[in-house]
């Protein structure tokens, strides 16, 4: 519900969620109740806390709708998914280990003896690094290149899925409950994007519900006495039986589904009511305005909440793609080389070079060929450049990438723009030296273009014409 829900909607939610939803169904659980007396097992919250949030995040997802441009209509009148990448990955990443590491607390801090830590670091280790290599291969062969983004959506989900069973659970039910997990998860986005067509910006919908229950029902599959955990569970009343693939039939598979659909009903009728209350009366959804000025200024009051200093823009989104598009993923292209001529291509070039006239030369190109392109200069006596960092794309149909499984079209990539205003140096030898100096062969090495200029002006010393791009001071 992320960038376009109110504050005071999300704090009211948010207490309705732990103040009553929570803490009733995990009373059914973990505090005596009818579940636990049947022999449910959950040891950390598969279900009672990751699932139980998944549904809330889908329903509320649904009601307050997507954001704009996540979805729109084509003229066929097919709805097409757009791809809106997160603005710095690296957070994200840094979020996700930190959550990694935040399981190493809570997974064990459950256990009912000491004897079973060992077995739970070992489970809650092997199924998110499981999850997150199965989603890197499956991305890799999908879409190209591996998903750095799902990854780390199949990390949380692999933890996610771990924990109802952690402890009762082996080292090869922790793989296979990771196996699932790194491919769910990729499932689950596609599924709310492309089908039900509901905007869930971090995917907590595949990672949190859709592995709250997978993880719980793994356990009514994988539960082995050989877990160093299962008979402290069993004598405890923590578990019914062994899983189905370990011989002990269908009746902990059962009793899982059983707790699985009883917590999902409650917690799906709970938070309806609560989202239909809010809507009524405070409403979920700020306006169109607002979220297009961005929710820290309209709701918190904050110019820029990264203190005026701009985030690294990356590669910006500008478009989506249709469905069809989802369905002819082709391998990346090897372009040909083409000719420096073509490569480093002069748009436009009008002025005439002699001593009295003044001409500009833009080069926009790649951030890593700076250094050459300024020793080129500096090798024919150019020692004045406006150099600039700029976003921009280019008209050559380059290689289709994804971000969370959409494709984006067309990029923002990073170039620099230099500036060279030149009156003694010949501009034909400034663009030879640029073309030489930038020539790689390949897309995106860049343009060159020509201006006339009718006069310069050296504002410290008034000097104008061609003594004012001179260096002397004679």
């Amino acid at each position: 519900m992320a960038e376009r829900t109110k504050f005071l909607s999300y704090c009211v939610y948010s207490g309705v969620i732990s103040a009553l939803i929570y803490p009733i169904e995990a009373h059914w659980i973990w505090g005596g109740g009818w579940l636990a007396q049947l022999g449910f097992h959950d040891l950390s919250g598969s279900c009672a806390i990751h699932m139980v949030g998944g549904i809330c995040a889908l329903i509320g997802a649904k009601m307050v709708g997507p954001r704009i441009g996540k979805f729109t209509k084509t003229k066929d009148g097919e709805i097409k998914t757009n791809a809106i990448p997160g603005h710095n990955l690296t957070l994200g990443a840094l979020g996700v280990f930190i959550l990694w590491f935040g399981w190493y607390g809570f997974n064990p801090a459950a256990a009912s003896e000491v004897g079973q830590l060992d077995s739970i670091f070992l489970t809650t280790t092997v199924a998110p690094a499981v999850a997150t290599v199965v989603c890197m291969i499956f991305t890799w062969l999908k879409y190209g290149k591996p998903d750095v983004s799902m990854c780390l959506n199949a990390s949380l989900a692999g933890l996610v899925g771990i924990t109802a069973g952690c402890d009762v659970l082996d080292c090869f039910g922790a793989i296979m409950v990771g196996v699932v997990s790194g491919l769910l998860v990729c499932f689950g986005v596609w599924l709310l994007d492309y089908k039900l067509h509901i905007d869930d910006p971090v995917g907590a919908v595949a990672v949190h519900c859709m592995n709250g229950i997978w993880g719980t029902l793994a356990v009514g599959l994988f539960a082995t006495s050989s877990a160093p955990g299962y008979n402290i569970q069993l004598e405890a009343g923590g578990i019914k039986n062994e899983g189905l693939l370990y011989g002990g039939g269908f009746e902990q598979l059962g009793l899982q589904a059983l707790g699985t659909v009883s917590v999902a009903a409650w917690a799906a009728v709970a938070i309806t009511i609560t989202f239909l209350i809010i809507k009524a009366t405070l409403g979920l959804r700020v306006s169109e305005q607002e979220e297009i000025i961005g929710l820290d200024a309209t709701e918190h009051g904050l110019v820029s909440s990264y203190a005026d200093f701009a985030p690294s823009m990356g590669e910006i989104s500008m478009h989506g793609y249709t469905k069809d598009d989802a369905k002819s993923v082709t391998k990346v292209p090897a372009h040909p080389p083409v000719s420096v001529e073509k490569a480093v291509e002069v748009e436009s070039y009008t002025a005439d070079i002699d001593t009295n006239k003044f001409t500009k030369i833009v080069v926009v190109f790649k951030q890593t060929k700076l250094a050459e392109f300024i020793h080129a200069m500096d090798q024919i006596s150019i020692t004045g450049i406006t150099v600039t960092n700029v976003m921009g794309c280019g008209m050559q149909s380059g290689a289709k990438n994804y971000y969370r499984g959409t494709a984006v079209e067309t990029n923002l990539l990073p170039k620099v723009k230099a500036e060279i205003v030149v009156c003694k140096v010949p501009a034909r030898a400034v663009i030879d030296a640029a073309k030489s100096a930038l020539y790689t062969g390949n897309y995106g090495d860049g343009k060159i273009f020509v201006y006339d200029i009718e006069n310069v002006i050296k504002i410290r010393t008034g000097e104008e014409g061609y003594d004012a791009l001179q260096d002397s001071e004679d």
